[in-house]
């Protein structure tokens, strides 16, 4: 059974291939990226794909059984055919089964809807596409703000807009065994689910990284309007306003979901004590800002 994952040399793209090697064999898994030599060191196979490019994908996808479309980081107008490229490809090629890496989050009321509103719509699209299909809704990734840890440490805080709101934290760790179990198992044929993990606050993650870290870090909740101008300030319009929009969506409890984890997995999702002992017992470079990636 042959399992293509798109978007490859991404960090969560080669965390699922990893989860996907080990369970069924690198000659079965193949890798498409934009830059294929970036995700040479995976082990395997690894294909050309640019979402942009429709024809790209339609040799890429020969011979595959199985596809994981990972949601592209485009502006949100661009990605809904993006992504079509890569349902079509695999339509034409008689691809059986494709699952979307989708989000959590709040269509209408948040500076991110509409990255949400572009997922709802690859949703809409995968399941109109007649193959089978398995939806994954990610919860906000942990390791952003890990891996920004020394910023934090440097401001004496963790700054944003989310106040009291709690976040079903996951991790690229978690998501990737869960993406295997849904490429490997049918009995998930049909079905979306929410992959996350126990809902905290900001001020309990504060809590738990200095417990960890040893760090004496408080949480400084500010309001939208401010922390909005400080992202953009940092990373720009585009992404200033992703990354505002998710604590936006955090205060207003659109991050505090039932988690379908354990009904994927068969096992409890990774607490957030866990996930943030296992980072640093593996600890990652920092990064441009927290989610920026």
């Amino acid at each position: 059974m042959k399992i293509a994952v798109t978007s490859a040399s991404g960090q969560l793209g080669s965390s699922i291939i990893k989860q996907l090697i080990v369970e069924n064999g690198n000659e079965n898994v193949i890798g498409i990226a934009r830059t294929p030599e970036k995700a040479k060191h995976l082990g395997i196979e690894v294909r050309k794909g640019d979402y942009n490019n429709r024809q790209e994908f339609d040799q890429a996808l020969k011979g595959m059984d199985k596809v994981i479309l990972l949601s592209g980081m485009d502006a949100p107008d661009k990605r809904i055919q993006q992504h079509r490229n890569v349902i079509e490809a695999a339509k034409q090629n008689g691809v059986k089964k494709i699952v979307y890496t989708s989000i959590v989050g709040d269509e209408e009321n948040t500076a991110f809807s509409p990255v949400v509103q572009s997922n709802r719509q690859t949703e809409q699209d995968v399941r109109e596409s007649g193959l089978q299909w398995v939806i994954g809704r990610n919860g906000i990734y942990i390791e952003p703000d890990l891996e920004y840890l020394d910023n934090y440490i440097q401001e004496g805080e963790i700054r944003n807009c989310a106040g009291e709101g709690r976040c079903a934290y996951t991790s690229r760790g978690e998501l990737a065994y869960a993406y295997a179990q849904m490429l490997l198992h049918d009995e998930h044929n049909g079905h979306t689910y929410n992959l996350v993990g126990e809902p905290i606050t900001q001020a309990k993650l504060a809590e738990l990284i200095n417990e960890v870290f040893g760090t004496d870090l408080k949480f400084n909740s500010i309001s939208f309007d401010e922390y909005l101008t400080e992202r953009k300030a940092e990373l720009g319009d585009f992404i200033g306003t992703v990354i505002a929009g998710i604590y936006e969506g955090i205060k207003s409890g659109v991050n505090d979901v039932p988690s379908d984890f354990e009904r994927v997995t068969g096992r409890p999702h990774k607490s957030p004590l866990d996930m943030i002992s296992a980072f640093r017992k593996n600890k990652q470079a920092p990064n441009n800002g927290p989610h920026a990636n």
